[in-house]
């Protein structure tokens, strides 16, 4: 009796120790999830290398078949092509990444562990959002720098500015993708939608929001527009007026936190109708 009683209050001084401290760490959640996602596209090789190849192509067709059919035309147009599938690129990756893992987690019979992290359901997917982020940007840029390469146009590349420009036209695109993770918890199935919407972004980057101001409301039209002219006219991130900042963050702050409160909302939802094991 005595000697349970010392080890209860051992526990407890223990646990009361500043050191003893067993709070989830942020830090580990990152590690795991980059490191699950560096893991699988070193585990399939080949399909990770034929997405990147499929830009690629995609990018060359575009290229010399436009120089043979249109001649100076798509010339002229270079610099805007290789901005927008730049862009492309990020927003699809970063998208597609997010929304499609709850629908593998449920394939895999592992979402349920999600929402037993210490960390909590909704920072795991906050986490896997920044990793996607991290991974679109690597990917756009490798996929940049081949497209320069290929049609000998070469772009302005300030980090100080094409990052924080990038990172804030993400920011909406992130919140599309957590409101399609939601809507995966509650339907499951909705690849096609993915599908369509990769097309939708197609038209986001190319609306003309330069000349039409209410277009900048839109996810992806007004820091493509921005990025577009960072990238192509040189213009620093400094040298753009301040209110076009200002609603660019704005939007983009509207979009990622309306994304999040959807999938908030929604996985509440499956949880309390029990379509956490379905799929």
């Amino acid at each position: 009796m005595a000697t349970t009683e010392r080890s209860t209050q051992g526990a407890n001084t223990a646990d009361s120790e500043p050191g003893a401290d067993r709070s989830p760490s942020r830090l580990a959640l990152v590690s795991v999830v980059l490191r699950k996602k560096l893991i699988i596209m070193v585990r399939y090789p080949l399909n990770t290398a034929t997405q990147f190849l499929t830009l690629s192509i995609l990018f060359a067709i575009i290229f010399f078949g436009g120089q043979a059919v249109a001649g100076p035309t798509i010339t002229d147009s270079l610099a805007g092509i290789i901005v927008g599938m730049f862009i492309w690129t990020l927003a699809v990756t970063a998208f597609s990444s997010l929304a499609w893992s709850v629908t593998r987690e449920a394939q895999w019979g592992t979402l349920e562990r999600l929402f037993m992290s210490p960390n909590g359901f909704g920072l795991v997917m906050v986490t896997k959002m920044a990793v996607n982020i991290l991974l679109s940007f690597f990917w756009g840029f490798v996929l940049l720098a081949v497209m320069m390469a290929l049609s000998g146009k070469w772009l302005t590349l300030d980090p100080l500015t094409v990052l924080p420009l990038g990172l804030l036209t993400l920011a909406s695109v992130s919140g599309i993708g957590f409101l399609f993770a939601g809507l995966a918890l509650l339907y499951k199935r909705i690849e096609k939608v993915f599908q369509l919407l990769q097309y939708a972004f197609i038209a986001l980057i190319a609306a003309p929001a330069g000349t039409y101001p209410a277009l900048k409301l839109l996810p992806l039209s007004h820091g493509s527009h921005l990025l577009q002219r960072a990238m192509e006219d040189g213009v620093r991130l400094w040298e753009f007026a301040p209110s076009e900042l200002g609603l660019l963050v704005l939007t983009s702050t509207v979009y990622l936190f309306a994304g999040y409160y959807c999938l908030h909302r929604a996985q509440r939802r499956a949880r309390r109708k029990g379509l956490m094991s379905q799929y």
